[in-house]
């Protein structure tokens, strides 16, 4: 019987290995993408190029302005990206109010009208930047509200959130993603929008340690 999965695919290393992990898993993929105003729209043209490498064969890219009222780094041009590196027990500016909220509930309609039964999602609650809906509980909850939200739900068929990474550090991502053949090389994860990774912000020291660390070098998939 035919499998279906919606992937969110940013067009970074942890939704392509969350991805590649739905396809290893025998699902037929869509990829779910946001053009959510963020200042790193690049990821965009990534996660386009990544899809069809991953073998995903339907990508939706949706627009949803979070920018219009700002609240983050990632989206306000008046606020600049943190460069300082990760802080224990402090939310970073980079977090994006409810953007989680809003696009698993874009990805539970699109299920539901496609007959999805997952949905699989790169978020990691190990090796992140503090935010909090990127938490093991903050999914229990959102999956007992997909039970609820839906006519699929009330037949008992709502689609499940996965999150294959959750739990993995960073360096275990990359050593997943390399076994699943992920063109690491050819993610993005930085922040900022220029035309090569800054190097500086959370998400670059974060993914940058990660892959030394895994002992992943440029090229070498």
């Amino acid at each position: 019987m035919l499998k279906r999965a919606i992937v969110l695919l940013s067009g970074g290393l942890d939704s392509a290995t969350s991805a590649a992990i739905a396809i290893d898993a025998g699902y037929e993929t869509r990829a779910l993408s946001f053009r959510y105003g963020q200042k790193h729209a690049k990821e965009l043209d990534i996660a386009q190029k990544l899809a069809p490498k991953l073998g995903i064969k339907e990508h939706y890219i949706i627009d949803v302005n979070l920018s219009l009222w700002g609240g983050s780094s990632l989206t306000d041009n008046s606020l600049s990206i943190p460069q300082d590196g990760v802080k224990p027990d402090e939310i970073p500016s980079t977090y994006v109010p409810g953007r989680n909220t809003v696009f698993i509930s874009i990805a539970l309609s699109l299920a539901e009208a496609t007959q999805a039964e997952a949905i699989y999602l790169g978020i990691n609650a190990i090796d992140y930047s503090g935010y909090p809906d990127c938490r093991p509980e903050y999914l229990q909850a959102f999956q007992q509200l997909a039970n609820l939200s839906s006519k699929v739900g009330i037949e008992g068929k709502a689609p499940q959130l996965i999150a294959p990474l959750v739990t993995l550090s960073k360096v275990e991502i990359v050593k997943t993603a390399m076994a699943l053949n992920v063109p690491i090389d050819e993610t993005w994860s930085c922040y900022q929008g220029g035309e090569t990774p800054c190097g500086v912000c959370d998400s670059c020291r974060i993914r940058d340690d990660a892959l030394l660390k895994a002992g992943y070098k440029l090229g070498s998939i």
